[in-house]
């Protein structure tokens, strides 16, 4: 499962990063997660993501209310932008690229 937050930040790009860092550490922590990354866009510093991946959306959600994850990343991630934030994944290429195709889970 992968997971994109995205945000904009107009001001105090260092405090947020201060956040997000906590907030991915918290995420880091439970069972299940496997991944996770900060970014900002090149072409305007006010956009930033989260981007994670978990094994499962079962994972996921009980990250979510981890006592950790409560106090340093649902504040942070109640400031993303209002968007569809969580995806299953149906096809990846690793390196060399071979392709895997994966059904939904989506009854």
């Amino acid at each position: 499962m992968l997971v994109v937050t995205r945000f904009v930040v107009e001001s105090d790009a260092s405090g947020f990063v201060e956040r997000a860092h906590a907030a991915l550490g918290a995420l880091a922590a439970c069972p299940g997660y496997l991944r996770g990354r900060l970014g900002r866009a090149f072409d305007d510093p006010a956009h930033w993501n989260i981007v994670t991946e978990w094994e499962s959306v079962g994972a996921y959600r009980r990250a979510l209310s981890n006592f950790d994850v409560k106090m340093y990343a649902t504040p942070l991630l109640a400031q993303s932008l209002d968007e569809p934030s969580a995806f299953e994944v149906l096809a990846s290429v690793a390196p060399g690229g071979e392709l895997t195709v994966t059904a939904s889970d989506r009854a």
